[in-house]
């Protein structure tokens, strides 16, 4: 799945879990950190633009899925994230599901174009190469099953927006939350929608 839906399924799942912005974002996070290995993408691309070679996406295809991909970026982050908590214990648990949702969300869907492009988790990584799990009927990361699963969680949490005034928008500011949320609400307002 891509970062986004990472991102808005994540914050679903901490917005009915938790009671307050911090641990929110907190759990949020944790959901999406996973794919914080695949920044090596940048360092090819930038590597690529200076040199003017061909980009080979080396860093990217060497790190991504291995760094944070297993149950060490799961300890890791989870206990980071945890320090900043509000409710620790709470907060602990759902970090380490959202984690771990992220890691099932890209076994299950994140192959590329060909089908043999199949992404395995190395759970164990970067400490040990195995257990290695894979799905071989893994969806296309732009296969409609990626697609419509992000749609169900995008318009599940533009209707949990407007009822609980908040949104994942937060994650990035609190004032452009506040903005988003009264922009949604008037527009529902506007539009004379039942549910809103």
């Amino acid at each position: 799945m891509s970062p986004f839906a990472h991102l808005v399924g994540s914050w679903l799942v901490a917005s009915v879990t938790t009671t307050n912005p911090r641990d929110r974002t907190l759990v949020t996070l944790a959901g999406v950190l996973p794919d914080a290995d695949g920044l090596g993408v940048i360092a090819d691309v930038l590597s690529s633009w200076f040199t003017g070679k061909e980009c080979t996406f080396y860093y990217y295809q060497q790190y991504h899925h291995v760094l944070l991909h297993g149950w060490p970026g799961a300890m890791a982050v989870s206990v980071l994230l945890t320090f900043f908590g509000k409710q620790r214990g709470p907060v602990l648990f759902l970090c380490l599901l959202t984690f771990h949702l992220h890691l099932l969300c890209d076994m299950v869907g994140s192959r590329g174009p060909d089908i043999g492009d199949v992404w395995p988790i190395c759970y164990s990584e970067p400490l040990l190469r195995h257990p290695i799990w894979l799905w071989k009927h893994q969806w296309k990361l732009d296969g409609w099953q990626n697609q419509s699963i992000f749609i169900f969680l995008f318009i599940s949490s533009l209707g949990l927006t407007v009822k609980r005034g908040y949104s994942f928008v937060e994650i990035i500011s609190q004032r452009l939350d506040c903005i988003f949320v009264q922009l949604l609400r008037k527009w529902c307002r506007i539009r004379n929608f039942e549910r809103c």
